[in-house]
C-alpha cells in the first residue's frame, strides 16, 4: 500500500502547477485563466452569512411563527443548528483544510466514497443553489410589490438578475468586497431589530407599553402551537415545521466547500471559518427568532391576515407587524428596503455558489469541459452564463402570484440543501475510514473534528430523517404540487447517484485504496508562502506589519 501511495505522490509531483505565487503575503497571479485565491477570511465568513441570512428570517418566518409558536421556533432552530449544521460545517472544515482543492468536495467524495457520490453531490447542490437564486429573485419581486403593486413582478426579477450577474463577472476580490458590504448591512439590520425588540419590550415605545413576554401568551399551550393535528402530536409537528424551515434558512457549509480553491491561506482560514461561521449563523438565527416571538404574537390578527392574503414584502413580516403594534411609524419602508437588499445579497452569493459548483463539476469531468473557461480575472464566465439562463425560470412570476412562486422555490431548495449537506457528512465518514485505515498521521491535519466520525453520523441520521418526512403534510389531503416540490430534490439526488453508478459501473472505494495524495503537492506549493516557517508564525509576522486598528479588525475573522 505504501508503494502505491508513493507512486501516486510521484505522479502528482509531475503535474504542472496551475498558479504562480508571489512572495507578498496573500497574493497570487494566475499564469492561465483559472479561479484564484482572492478571498480573505472575512470575505468567506460574510459570504456564508450572506448565503444564509436571506428573506427567510425577515418575512417567511412569520408563517412558521403562526403555525408553531415562539418556543417551538427557538427549539427547532437550536436542534437543527446543533445536531446538523454544526457537525457538517466541522466535517467540511477538516477535509478541506487538509486538501483545499479547486473542484472542492465533489472530487473528494469521488476519491473517498464513490465517483457516483461526487457526481450526485455536485449536481444536487447545483440544483439547490440555482433554486435558491430563484427564491431570492422572486423574493425581490414580492418585496418591491410592497411599494408598487401595479408593475409586473417580472420586471423586478430582471433587475435583480442584472445586478447579481454584473457583481459576479468582476474579479473575485471585488465580488468579495461587494458581498462583504451587503452582508454587513444585513447583520446591522438584524442587530437593529434585536435592539428595537429589547427597547420596545422594556417600554421604550410611543405607547410606553412595557409588554415584556406578553406576546408569548398567558396560556403555556400557545408557546408550542398545534399544527396539522391536535394534542401533543400537533405540537410536535409544529416544532417539526420549524426544523424543516431551518433546513432552508440555515446554511454555511457549502460556501467553505465551494470557495476552498479561492481562499487565501486555506489551512489556517478554513478551520477558523468553519467554527466561526457556525457560531455566528446559529447565534444570529436563534437570537433572531427569539426576538421575533417577543415582538409579535403567534396569534396576532394583523400578521395572520397579512399571511393569508399573501401581503407583499414587509407587510407580512412579524418584525414590522410588532413595530406597528407599539405605534412606531416610518420604519416599515426602511425595513422593506433592507429586506430587499438582503434578498439581493443572498441571490448574489448563490450565483457565485452555483457557478463555482458547475465550474468544479466541469474540472472533475462531470460537466461539459467548456464550463472551465475563466476570464483573466479568474471568473468562470460560461458557468455564470448557464446559471443565469436557468434562473430565467423565475419569470413564472409574470403569470402566477409572486408569493406562490416564492414558496414553490423554497420547497424545492429545502430538500436539495438538506440532501447536499447529508452527502457532505457521508463523505466525511468515508474520509475518516480511509485516513484511519491508511494510518494518516493525525498531527499532519490542520484541523480535526472533535469526536471523530460520531458528529458526522449524527448529521447523516438527522438529514435522512428530514428528507423522509419533509413533505409529511402533503399526503392527507394529497397535494400534487406539495408532493413534487417537497420530494423532487431527493428524487433528483437519487437519480444522479444511481444513473452515474449504473452507467459507469462504479464501485464504492475501499478505505485502503482511497486517494489521499493526488493534488496535495500542488496545494502545498500554492500555499507555501503562508506555511513555510509555520502558519501561525507567518500570520503573526503579517499582523505585526499592520497598524493597531487593522490588527484588531483582522483578528475578528
Amino acid at each position: 500500500m505504501a508503494s502505491d501511495m508513493e507512486k501516486t505522490a510521484e505522479k502528482a509531483s509531475l503535474a504542472p502547477s496551475a498558479t504562480n505565487t508571489s512572495e507578498q503575503y496573500g497574493s497570487s497571479r494566475p499564469i492561465v485563466p483559472e479561479t484564484v485565491r482572492g478571498l480573505s477570511p472575512r470575505h468567506v465568513q460574510l459570504m456564508a452569512i450572506a448565503g444564509s441570512i436571506g428573506t427567510g428570517l425577515w418575512a417567511g418566518v412569520g408563517s412558521v411563527l403562526v403555525k408553531s409558536g415562539p418556543l417551538s421556533l427557538i427549539l427547532g432552530y437550536l436542534f437543527w443548528g446543533l445536531f446538523f449544521i454544526c457537525p457538517v460545517n466541522l466535517c467540511v472544515g477538516e477535509m478541506l483544510a487538509y486538501l483545499p482543492l479547486k473542484g472542492s468536495i465533489f472530487e473528494l467524495a469521488a476519491r473517498y466514497a464513490d465517483p457516483a457520490l461526487g457526481f450526485a453531490i455536485g449536481w444536487t447542490f447545483f440544483f439547490a443553489s440555482v433554486m435558491l437564486v430563484c427564491v431570492e429573485y422572486s423574493a425581490v419581486a414580492v418585496i418591491i410589490s410592497y411599494w408598487d403593486a401595479t408593475t409586473n413582478p417580472a420586471a423586478y426579477v430582471a433587475a435583480a438578475m442584472v445586478v447579481c450577474i454584473l457583481l459576479n463577472i468582476v474579479a473575485v476580490k471585488y465580488y468579495g468586497e461587494s458581498e462583504f458590504l451587503m452582508s454587513i448591512t444585513k447583520v446591522l439590520l438584524l442587530f437593529g431589530l434585536i435592539l428595537i425588540t429589547i427597547i420596545t419590550m422594556s417600554g421604550g415605545n410611543p405607547k410606553h407599553d412595557a409588554y415584556g413576554f406578553r406576546n408569548w401568551g398567558s396560556d403555556p399551550s400557545t408557546y408550542m402551537r398545534q399544527y396539522y393535528t391536535t394534542g401533543s402530536t400537533g405540537r410536535f409537528l409544529g416544532w417539526w415545521e420549524v426544523v424543516l424551515y431551518a433546513g432552508f434558512t440555515i446554511g454555511g457549509p457549502e460556501m467553505i466547500a465551494l470557495s476552498a480553491g479561492e481562499i487565501q491561506n486555506p489551512r489556517r482560514t478554513i478551520p477558523r471559518v468553519a467554527k466561526m461561521i457556525f457560531a455566528r449563523i446559529v447565534t444570529f438565527y436563534v437570537v433572531g427568532v427569539f426576538c421575533v416571538g417577543i415582538i409579535c404574537s403567534s396569534s396576532d390578527k394583523g400578521l395572520i391576515k397579512a399571511i393569508s392574503e399573501g401581503a407583499a414584502g414587509a407587510a407580512a413580516s412579524p418584525w414590522v407587524v410588532g413595530i406597528q403594534n407599539v405605534g412606531i411609524t416610518g420604519l416599515p419602508h426602511l425595513i422593506n428596503a433592507l429586506i430587499m437588499l438582503s434578498g439581493l445579497s443572498c441571490g448574489n452569493a448563490m450565483v457565485y455558489g452555483s457557478s463555482r459548483t458547475l465550474y468544479g463539476l466541469a474540472r472533475d469531468g462531470k460537466a461539459p469541459r467548456f464550463l472551465t473557461k475563466c476570464t483573466q480575472q479568474g471568473v468562470p464566465i460560461y458557468a455564470i452564463a448557464v446559471v443565469s439562463v436557468i434562473t430565467c425560470v423565475t419569470f413564472l412570476v409574470a403569470s402566477n402570484e409572486a408569493i406562490d412562486v416564492f414558496w414553490w422555490f423554497i420547497d424545492l431548495t429545502t430538500t436539495g440543501l438538506i440532501a447536499t449537506y447529508t452527502m457532505f457528512a457521508l463523505t466525511y465518514i468515508f474520509w475518516y475510514r480511509a485516513r484511519t485505515t491508511q494510518g494518516l498521521d493525525e498531527s499532519t491535519l490542520p484541523y480535526r473534528v472533535p469526536g471523530g466520525w460520531y458528529p458526522a453520523i449524527c448529521a447523516v441520521f438527522c438529514g435522512c430523517l428530514a428528507l423522509t418526512f419533509v413533505g409529511y403534510d402533503c399526503f392527507a389531503p394529497f397535494s400534487t404540487r406539495g408532493f413534487v416540490t417537497s420530494y423532487f430534490g431527493l428524487a433528483f439526488a437519487v437519480v444522479m447517484f444511481a444513473g452515474w453508478k449504473v452507467w459507469h459501473r462504479t464501485k464504492f472505494v475501499h478505505p485502503a485504496e482511497a486517494d489521499l495524495i493526488s493534488g496535495k503537492k500542488e496545494v502545498d506549493e500554492d500555499c507555501r508562502r503562508w506555511e513555510e516557517g509555520g502558519i501561525e508564525e507567518n500570520y503573526r509576522k503579517y499582523l505585526a506589519t499592520l497598524p493597531f486598528w487593522e490588527r484588531c479588525w483582522e483578528r475578528l475573522w
